[in-house]
């Protein structure tokens, strides 16, 4: 007899070959065979982000708001969902709609249909597909709730129609009445439907929770009463090019030629992957700002977090650009952004406090910064990153001294804003295992009053399709594992390639990790879907920033 944990990893299985089969074909219909399959899986797996899942007539409003977030607004009301490439539409009138919590380009092409681009891998287009089988399974339970046996309307539905025609036109209502009516058209009680009012309504990204059950619910009854089909299909263009690194390539070839141009590319390079805030603040908020100690710094940070008005942030970026910091724009649709700091052009004698910069500029280090890579992202861009530059006939070997990688991840023994530092990557689904010499060690962080806990990481196809079940078995089993994350075993194997096999870097290279805990999977109520760290997410953020850059320039 198979265990949870057994049936959940075949259930993940089924999904991803499920959707690499869709991909091929171009389309599929939701509540088609092939859409049917996804929901089966999907529901065997019951994610923990997407919480109330397999209940038949309860929806699950925690996760309705994170998904929301992650597509664009509207996308509730299309009937016709197309996952694109970067095709041209940049260049085209339609508004460029951006999700607030995952960067895409999409456009409402017209009432009926919206376009998204999917220039992030494979990872992307799963975690989409993902994310839109949930929709149409809450969708489902939508319907149900608001027609009896005999697909009779009822009343509250009726009434949340006009509730949403009313919001439309700009027309008060009684907000406790169209709560009422949403309430039992969702299955929750009263108090849980108005808390997740006010959370849509504090939403950035999203319509109101008001609109996107109606809208949810209308197609599916279209569907269900009408046969108004509802459709997810894939470009061509798209399927031409996922798996190319077409993005990737150029994204690495303009970081390079930025450095060709400032006459960088023949000096010590020392790679980052982190958030574009906290190396700048840490480095310059030091030298412009004549902070001593990271306490200073954390208290800097959070000022600027909370958006305090006392021009610290412009203070260190404008010193920043005096100082050798050029930022690279993204012009290659990856949505990663990237820095380059040289440290030849800062007047300090210091880096941080108590790191000392080498006297001889010619020996000075040059950072790169990149932005978090999602997924299977990871190898596409630092692969690329990783091999040498190609002007003309030359072909020119980046000085790659480090690579550091400071990630957030899904903790499986401590809190959120805990510490995890990997002594190897396990990749899920797979049998790549990726042990390597970390030079962060535990006690580096010791003392800073957070949890810190090391040993194995796995990185996972999808953090929204984990369960208990399955990372009880990773945390109890033999793996030990100590959190979950998707990019570590990318760039392990971007690493690997390039210093051991094309040999195009340096064999020893200094290899970093370090993550701060997102959120906990384990744990009722600290998943992804019950919100982010926020200012708690400060110090350890840059903390991992101070010991980073500590650990590669103290000598």
């Amino acid at each position: 007899m198979r265990t949870r944990a057994q049936e959940s990893r075949a259930a993940i299985e089924r999904l991803y070959i499920t959707m690499r089969h869709l991909f091929m074909r171009g389309n599929y219909k939701p509540l088609g065979v092939s859409g049917e399959s996804l929901i089966s899986a999907l529901l065997v797996l019951r994610p923990e982000i997407y919480g109330l899942i397999t209940e038949s007539e309860k929806v699950e409003l925690d996760g309705l708001l994170y998904v929301m977030e992650r597509l664009p607004r509207g996308i509730e009301e299309c009937r016709y969902i197309r996952l694109i490439s970067r095709e041209g539409y940049e260049h085209s009138e339609f508004e460029t709609l951006i999700p607030s919590k995952r960067r895409r380009n999409c456009y409402r092409v017209d009432e009926d249909q919206m376009f998204v681009e999917m220039t992030r891998g494979k990872s992307d287009i799963y975690d989409i597909l993902t994310h839109l089988t949930f929709l149409f399974i809450e969708a489902e339970k939508i319907r149900l709730n608001s027609t009896d046996s005999k697909e009779r309307i009822h009343l509250n539905w009726k009434m949340l129609e006009k509730i949403v025609e009313k919001e439309d036109q700009g027309e008060p209502f009684d907000s406790e009445a169209a709560c009422s009516y949403l309430s039992h058209l969702t299955g929750r009680t009263f108090d849980k439907t108005q808390q997740a009012i006010r959370k849509f309504e504090a939403s950035s990204n999203s319509n109101s929770l008001y609109s996107i059950v109606y809208h949810l619910g209308k197609l599916s009854m279209d569907e269900a009463m009408h046969d108004i089909d509802r459709e997810i299909s894939f470009s061509a263009t798209l399927r031409e090019r996922i798996g190319h690194h077409v993005y990737g390539e150029m994204w690495a070839h303009n970081i390079k030629s930025i450095l060709d141009n400032n006459n960088l590319l023949h000096r010590p390079i020392h790679i980052i992957s982190a958030n574009l805030h906290s190396i700048l603040n840490t480095v310059y908020g030091h030298q412009a700002l004549n902070l001593k100690s990271f306490e200073e710094l954390e208290q800097v940070a959070e000022d600027i977090s909370l958006g305090k008005k006392n021009n610290k942030a412009k203070t260190i970026l404008s010193y920043a650009h005096k100082h050798g910091y050029i930022e690279v724009p993204d012009l290659s649709g990856t949505n990663i952004g990237a820095q380059i700091i040289d440290t030849a052009k800062m007047t300090s004698s210091t880096l941080i406090p108590g790191v000392d910069l080498p006297k001889e500029t010619s020996k000075r280090p040059v950072i790169v910064v990149m932005d978090y890579a999602f997924g299977e992202q990871a190898y596409e861009c630092f692969d690329e990153l990783l091999k040498p530059f190609e002007t003309g006939k030359q072909s020119i070997p980046l000085d790659v001294v480090s690579a550091s990688i400071m990630g957030k991840a899904g903790i499986l023994e401590g809190n959120k804003g805990d510490l995890m530092i990997p002594n190897s990557h396990v990749f899920e689904g797979t049998a790549d295992n990726y042990p390597f010499k970390n030079q962060l060690r535990k006690d580096d962080f010791e003392g800073y009053g957070l949890g810190v806990y090391e040993g194995p990481m796995i990185t996972v196809l999808g953090t929204s399709l984990q369960n208990k079940d399955v990372l009880n078995y990773f945390l109890e089993s033999s793996w030990k594992a100590i959190g979950l994350e998707m990019e570590g075993a990318h760039y392990q194997k971007a690493l690997q390639a390039a210093s051991k096999i094309r040999r195009s870097i340096r064999k020893n290279v200094n290899v970093l990790y370090a993550y701060y805990a997102s959120d906990n999977p384990l744990k009722t109520g600290s998943t992804l879907a019950s919100g982010g760290l926020g200012i708690d997410g400060v110090k350890p953020t840059y903390l991992i920033t101070y010991k980073i850059l500590e650990k590669l320039f103290k000598s």
